[in-house]
């Protein structure tokens, strides 16, 4: 009966497990490898080591890029955690109380701009925020603030931040929907129980319902790190490969797209491009890991 059963269960999941190695897990394993090579001028590839790394990471003019990109990511990130990840609390804190009419809408209505494809997105808001044919300027003008307007995209100090906002706009439904399904999982004999004792509304959301999805919030964080740090498609869509002004935007994403596939006098290197892959990879991977020992043991504790 156990190897019966133990057969069954390997016909199904064989496929997954196929699917999974043909485009994840061997696609991965070709990156790492292919980063340890180097490419000449005829195009052939020589085993090289860790060369590739060290001249990303200590050769001035690649270093100046890839620390750009981390730091611009770093922001990217940053400004989702400051942004995205608290109004999805909120609004979740909101559609979860009692009595509030036209909820369903609303939920819809936050989480449709996920739906939406980043193209059009991207090409969207760039139209709204032109300054020679976008309508921001003059909805500013309506409320007195006409004098804020600025070409935000155009501006190295705040093109990064209007990226991210747009981010923000279009993906805070699914923090949204994550923690609202943690709230409405708690047991309605907690809340009725402190609504009985006196408790406030205020004082039951910092006292029981935050405490009970701190492991929902945790999720999400580590969601929100990946999704970042894996950031390519906005970027590219509104600022191009070059991610300008003077690669104030300029992303992991984008520095791995400009070096493997080159992009107008930056020459394409599949090898160099791998090695930008691979750390990318790795600081996702420490990232994560670094979530899965510090973070999720002291909630695993808190839980106990």
């Amino acid at each position: 009966m156990k190897q019966g059963f133990s057969w069954r269960v390997l016909v199904f999941i064989t496929p997954a497990l196929l699917i999974y190695a043909v485009f994840s897990a061997l696609p991965l394993l070709d990156t790492l490898r292919l980063g340890l090579y180097s490419t000449d001028d005829t195009g052939a590839r020589t085993f090289s080591g860790l060369a590739n790394y060290a001249t990303i990471l200590n050769d001035p003019q690649w270093s100046a890029s890839f620390w750009n990109a981390m730091l611009n990511n770093l922001k990217f990130f940053g400004i989702h955690m400051l942004a995205q990840n608290p109004m999805g609390l909120l609004l979740a804190a909101l559609l979860s109380l009692r009595n509030v009419r036209f909820a369903a809408f609303y939920r819809t209505v936050f989480f449709l701009p996920t739906l939406l494809s980043v193209v059009i997105v991207g090409f969207v808001w760039q139209l709204i925020l032109s300054p020679l044919w976008g309508v921001s300027e003059r909805l500013l003008g309506w409320v007195g603030l006409a004098d804020w307007f600025a070409p935000w995209l155009g501006l190295e100090s705040s093109a990064l931040i209007t990226l991210s906002l747009m981010s923000v706009w279009q993906y805070v439904g699914i923090p949204m929907m994550l923690i609202y399904a943690a709230m409405i999982a708690i047991p309605e004999d907690v809340i009725e129980a402190a609504v009985v004792e006196g408790a406030s509304p205020w004082r039951i959301f910092w006292q029981i319902r935050l405490p009970l999805i701190l492991p929902t919030l945790g999720l999400v964080t580590i969601l929100t790190f990946v999704a970042n740090f894996n950031a390519f498609d906005l970027i590219y869509t509104v600022k191009g490969g070059l991610a300008g002004p003077n690669y104030s935007t300029d992303i992991l994403g984008t520095l791995f797209y400009r070096t493997f596939f080159g992009y107008q006098s930056q020459v394409a290197s599949p090898t160099m491009g791998a090695a930008v892959a691979t750390l990318m990879f790795l600081v996702i991977l420490l990232g994560v890991g670094a979530y899965f020992l510090v973070v999720q043991r002291r909630l695993q504790r808190f839980a106990m």
